[in-house]
C-alpha cells in the first residue's frame, strides 16, 4: 500500500510551477517542502481525530434515537492546487507558517445527517467537548447562500499529540442532511464546466431545487417526529 505522503510535494510542485520562477520554485522546495509534508501529516491526524469523535458520538446517540443520526462521514485534505490558489487570492506568501495561520480549511470533515436537527445536536456535542474549541461558525441553513447552498460550517481547532509534541491543528467541519449534501454533489456538478449554457436561467432553477430539498428535509422530519408521536398528525397544515 503506497504511503499518503510519497510523492506529495510533486503536485504541489505542479501548482507552484503557475505562481513561481524557477529560482523562487528552487529556493522553496529547498526551505519548504519537509515542512509541508510534515504540516500535511499533522492535518491528515487532525481529521481522524475530528472523524473519530463523531463515530463515538454516533455510537453513542444510536442508543437515544434507536437509529444512526450520522448517514456518512466523509474527509478531505485541500489538493496543492486549491492552496496555492487560495493563497495567492488573499496575497499571502507562500511559507509554511502563513499557510497554516491564514488558509483555515486544509483539513475537511463532511456529516451527513438524516435530519436538520440532528447537525445541531451534533454540532452542540462537538463543540461541548473540552478539547475542541471553535474559531468560526457560518450557519447556512439559518442563511443559505444566494445560490440556494445550505450547510453548517464550523472551524475548530483540536489537539493531536505527537511523540515529542502536542499541536493545535484547524479543521473545517460541514454538516448537511443527505438532500442538503445531494444538491451541493449535484450543483457542483453542474457548473464545473466554465461556460454553461443560459446560466442565470439553471442558476435559478438550481435555487428552486434548493427550496424543495429544504420543504423536503421540514417534512421528513416532521413525518418521523409524527410516528414518535412528538409532532400534531395534520403535517400539511404545518407546511402551510
Amino acid at each position: 500500500m503506497e504511503h499518503p505522503m510519497k510523492n506529495e510535494i510533486l503536485p504541489m510542485r505542479q501548482a507552484l510551477l503557475k505562481r513561481l520562477n524557477d529560482s523562487e520554485l528552487k529556493k522553496w522546495l529547498r526551505d519548504y517542502a519537509m515542512p509541508y509534508k510534515e504540516l500535511m501529516a499533522y492535518y491528515r491526524c487532525a481529521m481522524m481525530e475530528v472523524e473519530t469523535k463523531f463515530n463515538v458520538l454516533n455510537e453513542e446517540l444510536s442508543l437515544a434515537y434507536d437509529r444512526n443520526p450520522i448517514e456518512t462521514i466523509k474527509s478531505r485534505l485541500k489538493s496543492p492546487e486549491s492552496i496555492v490558489d487560495k493563497a495567492a487570492r488573499k496575497g499571502l506568501p507562500l511559507t509554511i507558517d502563513s499557510i497554516e495561520k491564514n488558509i483555515r480549511d486544509i483539513a475537511g470533515i463532511r456529516v451527513i445527517c438524516s435530519f436538520p436537527s440532528d447537525i445541531y445536536m451534533l454540532a452542540d456535542c462537538l463543540l461541548s467537548q473540552d478539547d475542541i474549541t471553535l474559531i468560526e461558525r457560518k450557519d447556512y441553513i439559518e442563511h443559505p447562500k444566494p445560490n440556494g447552498y445550505r450547510s453548517l460550517h464550523l472551524i475548530v481547532e483540536i489537539p493531536i499529540f505527537l511523540h515529542n509534541q502536542k499541536r493545535l491543528m484547524k479543521v473545517e467541519v460541514q454538516l448537511r442532511t443527505i438532500s442538503m449534501d445531494c444538491w451541493a454533489s449535484l450543483e457542483h456538478k453542474i457548473f464545473y464546466k466554465k461556460n454553461v449554457q443560459d446560466a442565470q436561467r439553471v442558476e435559478q432553477e438550481l435555487i428552486a431545487c434548493a427550496e424543495l430539498a429544504q420543504q423536503l428535509d421540514s417534512r421528513m422530519e416532521r413525518i418521523y417526529r409524527e410516528t414518535l408521536g412528538d409532532q400534531p398528525a395534520s403535517i400539511d397544515a404545518e407546511l402551510g
